[in-house]
């Protein structure tokens, strides 16, 4: 396993840079992530997103939201979706959320 070190924490990540373990996770490290993403600041949506997602993983189990558990919780339509997350929203807002890659994403 890899480490990273993010807003001066290392953590441990996959090989696609998600944070295994979503506990290590402080929310100094989403903007350092978000850019890595190619977003280049993080708006109140954003939060809205990362943080509906945070509470919804820890009822799933530690699983990241789908994206249509995404839309229907937060009432961000799909298409504001990809726009505040470019390609593959889904899969960018669990890493800059600190969550494990979707189960379904490539």
């Amino acid at each position: 396993m890899a480490t990273k070190t993010i807003a001066g924490k290392t953590v441990q990540v996959n090989d696609e840079g998600f944070i295994l373990n979503a506990n290590d996770w402080v929310k100094e490290m989403a903007p350092e992530i978000a850019k890595e993403e190619g977003i280049a600041e993080l708006t109140e949506a954003h939060w809205k997103i990362i943080n509906f997602c945070r509470q919804k993983a820890q009822s799933l189990g530690g699983k990241s939201p789908t994206l249509r558990e995404i839309t229907n919780g937060t009432g961000i339509s799909t298409k504001e979706l990809f726009t505040l997350f470019p390609k593959g929203p889904a899969k960018k807002v669990a890493k800059v959320a600190g969550l494990g890659k979707p189960e379904g994403c490539v």
